[in-house]
């Protein structure tokens, strides 16, 4: 398995109200953790980035969408940003942004 952490790059305005919203660049950061090698791919084709929208963290993707280097790969969903870069955190199961209280020493 590769790790995905998504994060995306808004440009542009909606040209279409009420549609969804695409980003038109996504950064890609996959890691192999057998190897611990990662690498950042730019991906800016909106059908090669739909099987990562809506999806929850630890979802996995197949690779078949990026392209043919990446045919047979199985991606999990690691973390990400939304469109004004707040991360992402394992257990909110919730689509909109919330307010977390935190006591010293936990992770944000």
């Amino acid at each position: 398995f590769g790790s995905s952490h998504c994060g995306s790059e808004q440009e542009g305005a909606n040209p279409v109200p009420g549609s969804p919203q695409l980003a038109s660049a996504m950064k890609l950061n996959i890691a192999n953790p057998t190897t611990g090698l990662q690498k950042v791919f730019e991906i800016d084709d909106d059908k090669k980035l739909l099987p990562f929208f809506d999806k929850r963290m630890s979802t996995e993707v197949t690779g078949d969408t990026l392209g043919d280097e990446f045919k047979g790969y199985i991606f999990r969903i690691a973390g990400g940003n939304d469109k004004q870069g707040f991360p992402m955190k394992q257990g909110i199961l919730c689509n909109h942004r919330v307010r977390l209280l935190f006591k010293k020493g936990m992770s944000c």
